[in-house]
């Protein structure tokens, strides 16, 4: 495959996973979770999470297609229902229910946090960063489904997985960048710039949660 097709693979696939995992989004909750904390367990927080996301979107990438086909779910079936999924997200994002529901999976960590005696601040530490910053935020429903659905799309083509897997990483990598930057970008991304930023990736996450159900349909009715 030449680099120019290649390039119009993996542009869409680095939009899609920037607009699930929505790393402008995530600045704002990383700073809550990690309110109090040194500098030293910030930064330990941040690559724990990003690597516990890393191995479980590796998993789903490498085997998720097997898992499926154990459980009896044809891929077609599967590109619309996680057409469906990322629609809801892209809604979600639209009218700022999936920040909401961030804000309230935050206030529950930081409440336990609260409670916690200093001997506990370790084990709280490593908490915050496998829930929720790991799971779901990082590796949720929605970056499960695209690594899945992608992988599957190219089945075969190992060049062009590769590409998609590397994107993945790419996403992943910008995030922990973005972690380990927080205190600079604290005054560039506002609650203001966050909103905005959600609803336009919120546009373009339903865009492409159509084509994916639209695969999956024209799948489905080849194979009937």
């Amino acid at each position: 495959m030449d680099w120019a097709a290649l390039l119009t693979i993996v542009l869409p696939t680095f939009v899609t996973f920037f607009v699930v995992i929505d790393p402008i989004g995530l600045v704002p909750f990383y700073m809550t979770l990690t309110e109090g904390q040194s500098k030293k367990a910030k930064a330990k927080i941040a690559r724990r999470s990003v690597v516990i996301a890393t191995v479980i979107l590796t998993i789903f990438a490498l085997v998720g297609k097997n898992f499926l086909e154990l459980l009896g779910i044809s891929l077609s079936a599967f590109r619309i229902a996680g057409g469906m999924l990322l629609f809801l997200i892209a809604v979600e994002m639209l009218f700022e229910k999936r920040t909401e529901r961030r804000e309230k999976n935050v206030a529950s960590e930081t409440d336990d946090d609260d409670e916690a005696t200093e001997d506990e601040e370790e084990d709280e530490s490593r908490d915050v960063a496998v829930f929720p910053l790991a799971v779901p935020f990082l590796a949720g429903p929605g970056s499960m489904a695209t690594i899945i659905l992608l992988m599957s799309k190219y089945e075969g083509q190992w060049e062009t997985q590769l590409a998609i897997y590397g994107v993945m990483l790419t996403c992943l990598l910008t995030c922990f960048i973005m972690f380990k930057l927080s205190g600079k970008l604290d005054k560039i991304i506002t609650p203001k710039v966050t909103k905005v930023a959600t609803r336009l990736l919120g546009v373009l996450l339903a865009a492409l949660s159509i084509e994916f159900i639209l695969s999956g349909l024209r799948q489905s009715v080849l194979f009937t």
